[in-house]
């Protein structure tokens, strides 16, 4: 397995935010992850990605127990809901930025950028500053920075929290077209139920600091804590 969380545990404070957390994620695939807000979800994407150090438990990354890695080191990615991108640099810099920390090659950043920027649909923008893009391109943007260096793990935190829905829609198929074109191994949060379902390969629900991963869609859906009968019977009233 890929990725393995054992017995994860964070508290502050004394009070646990993260409890005893046991999962494991294969390569290549999305783990999505429903929960409300305060419920641990980004205490725990912060532990994985090295910028908490957990109480208890270890992170195996790819066989290897990664608990003393620091974070630039384990090679993980971690998006926030906020695009972050660099206000002085325009999309093309701000993408290629990872690939000029190690001193790649121009003939090599021209290629990988321009071929990044295409995989985005951000053709014809890449000369345009960060306030001169939509909230939708920014995201793009930050999500061709993120993965143009080849990050063993993606994880990102309600990615899609702050678009529109027509533009969180386009959001969430570019996404899922990267994942497959470009071999991602991913955790996905969100507190958007048809979010979770659409985006994982697998899916679990986080609730006060307890994770539980099921073994399919199906049981997530029957399962009555996550809420999703509840939806269905809401929105089946409505005809």
């Amino acid at each position: 397995m890929f990725l393995k969380v054992k017995d994860l545990h964070k508290s502050f404070n004394k009070e646990a935010v993260v409890s005893h957390l046991n999962f494991e994620l294969e390569a290549n695939k999305t783990l999505s992850i429903l929960g409300k807000s305060g419920c641990g979800k980004t205490t725990m994407l912060k532990t994985i990605s090295g910028l908490l150090a957990p109480d208890q438990g270890e992170i195996i990354l790819n066989g290897k127990v990664i608990n003393d890695v620091i974070p630039e080191q384990r090679n993980i990615v971690y998006l926030y809901q906020e695009d972050l991108l660099f206000p002085h640099l325009n999309a093309f810099e701000n993408i290629a930025f990872g690939l000029r920390l190690r001193n790649t090659s121009e003939a090599e950043v021209q290629e990988k950028v321009m071929q990044m920027i295409s995989s985005l649909e951000l053709q014809g923008q890449e000369n345009k500053m960060p306030n001169q893009l939509s909230g939708g391109q920014r995201q793009r943007v930050s999500f061709g920075r993120a993965i143009i260096t080849n990050p063993v793990l993606l994880l990102l935190d309600e990615p899609f929290g702050s678009l529109d829905t027509i533009t969180r829609e386009r959001m969430q198929k570019l996404f899922k077209n990267l994942t497959e074109t470009f071999g991602i191994t991913s955790i996905f949060v969100t507190h958007d139920l048809k979010e979770a379902v659409l985006m994982g390969d697998s899916i679990g629900f986080m609730d006060k600091g307890n994770l539980k991963v099921y073994a399919n869609k199906q049981d997530f859906i029957k399962d009555p804590s996550t809420g999703v009968q509840n939806e269905i019977n809401f929105w089946g009233s409505l005809k």
